[in-house]
């Protein structure tokens, strides 16, 4: 875990990044063009270089930080999983605030190198023994199911999308299994107009539901998150199928 700081250094402000950066990168031989292009966004990216600077593992880390500095989402204590937690940015940054009364789990297909307040394990979230494993390894129901994961892109969007929106369906109810009443599940999406399905889960499960878009997205993406909060419990999503 980083240092703690007061609570303006341990979530930054996150303004005035964009600036005008110029850094291009030659095709080279055995470099693709759209190899060249993913460099030169990271080259180019002023979170990435702020992500080296101070210490956190991704420029992910930035999105959970902007989102978390509007709605307010972690808090101390809390229990936390991170569904597709490699390389642990997202893990980094609740860990910081958490403390260490809290305890937060992620899990990925890929290893997650270790760190200091988060607890990594390698596994499918869809197996059947994670939900189980997950609860046994926070000591109870989860606060906050984070998911920044996405499909593999193919290049074709619309099929990107779909892919990402079914991944983010899967996590929706997978969150319903392990979180605690007043739970909250934040995920990434793509801009589309096809997850109805999936937004009309959440407003079961969930008291409020909204998309934000933080600052660290590209602006060139599609890229959003869902955000819900208030989760109902169990009962209460039985009961509203009942009333279906």
């Amino acid at each position: 875990m980083l240092g703690n700081g007061t609570m303006s250094d341990r979530r930054g402000g996150t303004g005035g990044l964009r600036g005008d950066l110029k850094q291009r990168v030659k095709t080279g031989r055995g470099r693709t063009l759209s190899q060249k292009r993913w460099l030169e966004r990271q080259l180019n990216d002023p979170y990435v270089a702020r992500a080296k600077r101070e210490g956190y593992r991704s420029r992910a880390a930035f999105k959970l930080i902007e989102i978390d500095e509007r709605f307010k989402l972690l808090k101390p204590a809390q229990r936390i999983v991170d569904l597709g937690a490699a390389p642990g940015g997202w893990s980094q940054v609740a860990a910081k605030i958490v403390g260490e009364s809290g305890r937060i789990v992620g899990i990925d297909l890929l290893d997650v190198e270790p760190m200091a307040g988060a607890t990594f394990i390698t596994l499918d979230f869809l197996d059947d023994s994670a939900p189980e494993r997950l609860t046994e390894l926070l000591g109870g129901k989860a606060d906050l199911v984070l998911s920044d994961m996405a499909a593999n892109t193919t290049g074709h969007k619309k099929t990107d999308h779909l892919r990402t929106i079914g991944l983010a369906e899967s996590a929706a109810a997978f969150a319903a299994e392990i979180l605690a009443p007043g739970g909250a599940f934040l995920a990434k999406v793509f801009q589309g107009g096809t997850e109805g399905q999936l937004l009309a889960d959440l407003k079961r499960d969930f008291a409020t539901v909204r998309h934000v878009k933080p600052a660290a997205s590209r602006a060139d993406s599609s890229e959003l998150y869902v955000l819900a909060t208030g989760f109902r419990g169990q009962s209460g999503n039985a009961a509203a199928d009942d009333a279906d």
